[in-house]
């Protein structure tokens, strides 16, 4: 299982605010039933087969520009291990065990 972080960032639509852009974005996660997702204050984590989060990430990508925007900005950073199963949760409990 691979977990993705994904930030979608529309330019030049005339406001520094883009949490309308971030809850459209959620409006479509809230359909893939396939994966898990979290919102965090500075991206969203996506879990799931990689294969299927990529394609989900194109989907996010094209959001804002049903929204009207004319360029998006989208970074993606990808944790793909395959020694082991693994997830979100896990990634946070294994630092929390040694604090």
């Amino acid at each position: 299982m691979a977990i993705v972080e994904v930030s979608v960032v529309p330019i030049g639509t005339g406001s520094t605010s883009v949490s309308e852009y971030v809850a459209a974005c959620h409006r479509v996660l809230k359909e893939e039933t396939r994966i898990n997702y979290q919102l965090t204050p500075m991206a969203t984590i996506l879990e799931g087969d990689l294969d299927l989060l990529l394609e989900v990430v194109r989907k996010l990508h094209e959001v804002p520009y049903g929204k009207g925007a004319e360029r998006v900005y989208t970074t993606i950073r990808i944790d793909d291990r395959r020694d082991k199963d693994t997830s979100m949760e896990r990634k946070v409990q294994a630092v929390e065990s040694k604090l």
